[in-house]
């Protein structure tokens, strides 16, 4: 068996580990943020919902589900090529969105064990779910002959810091996110078995409300504090990590969009919905979402994936790098034009919406 088969143009630490991914705007982030003011929270508007969330994390639906079964145990090699690569850096990629949540709320788990023990099991239940996910990931890579070495991702990875109020912003639409992402395809492959390139697919349904609990902890966190959502800077705020997600996530897909033919998708029309779908859940808890059915929002997006395609063709020219930055510079200032647009169209308000927090 050729090389080229088995691990398709990757760089590796060592052999069979896999160099992650260079970072970029577009990578996962490694977060973290003030603890001691997050230990300071009080809680206890919404106490009764937070204890109700943690009695489900307790409960531990999912403890038996994340098992390898006798689907896994055959050659892989029927995967090969461009779908090779585009799958073994789609779970890269998941693996290091769920480790990066790992870390994260297990950190939050020990901060806060002694100032606020309920949100502090919550965090620390969560960062189970997410050390199973990112583990089963990785035991999926090992299928491709690859695995992604989480400890020294832990150190090599630059972290972002954001203030408590922005972490449940980013968090729970990346959990709300998730959950549609890993529903749709999960229907989808359900209605279409003969488009289940490989089993980890069959998983997404129970996977997926690990997902929906998860934002629902954050929806609880951030209607037990009602700063977070009520002033005018919430709803600057909503706009901004709404587009950064959606943004995001279309960039990233459209590149990527032979991954989604594989499995018979339309990576457009497949993100389409899974914007649509997240934007209207996050009208439950967000002042305002934005207006996705504007006929300019997703045209703009377009125009954003053309751009940021040149951009990557430019990156892989050979050019001399000085020319590389002016020759990224239109794309560039194009991709921040149309975000710019984005953010400024009117959005919808939400404060109709029943079960809102104003």
């Amino acid at each position: 068996m050729v090389d080229s088969l088995k691990k398709p143009g990757f760089e590796e630490l060592r052999p069979g580990v896999k160099a992650p991914a260079r970072e970029t705007i577009l990578t996962p982030r490694f977060y973290t943020t003030d603890f001691d003011e997050m230990a300071r929270m009080d809680v206890s508007v919404n106490e009764d919902e937070l204890r109700a969330i943690l009695e489900e994390f307790r409960v531990d639906y999912n403890r038996n589900h994340f098992i390898r079964n006798e689907d896994f145990d055959q050659s892989w090699d029927s995967i090969n090529g461009d779908t090779r690569k585009l799958f073994v850096e789609f779970l890269e990629r998941s693996c290091t969105a769920e480790f990066s949540g790992f870390l994260l709320y297990k950190e939050m788990g020990r901060r806060l064990k002694h100032t606020s023990p309920l949100v502090a099991e919550c965090f620390t239940l969560m960062s189970r779910d997410e050390a199973r996910h990112a583990g089963f990931l990785n035991k999926a890579l090992s299928d491709f002959n690859l695995s992604l070495d989480l400890g020294f991702l832990t150190k090599s990875r630059s972290y972002t810091f954001f203030k408590p109020k922005f972490i449940f912003y980013a968090t729970y639409l990346s959990e709300k996110i998730g959950y549609w992402r890993y529903i749709l395809i999960y229907q989808h492959l359900s209605a279409h078995p003969e488009d289940r390139i490989y089993p980890i697919f069959k998983f997404f349904e129970n996977w997926c409300q690990d997902e929906n609990r998860h934002g629902d902890f954050f929806d609880a966190i951030m209607k037990a504090q009602p700063n977070i959502l009520n002033d005018w800077k919430a709803r600057l705020w909503s706009r901004f990590f709404l587009l950064s997600v959606f943004a995001t996530m279309y960039l990233n897909d459209i590149q990527r969009a032979d991954f989604y033919k594989s499995l018979g998708l339309d990576a457009r029309d497949y993100d389409i919905r899974v914007i649509q779908k997240t934007n209207e859940t996050a009208g439950r808890v967000f002042p305002l979402v934005l207006n996705v059915d504007h006929p300019d929002f997703f045209r703009l997006l377009d125009d954003s994936t053309v751009h940021n395609s040149k951009l990557a063709a430019i990156a892989t020219s050979g050019a001399p790098k000085l020319l590389q930055f002016f020759q990224k510079l239109p794309h560039i200032a194009g991709i921040a034009g149309n975000l710019l647009r984005l953010y400024l169209m009117k959005p919808i308000d939400t404060a109709h919406l029943e079960g809102s927090v104003r």
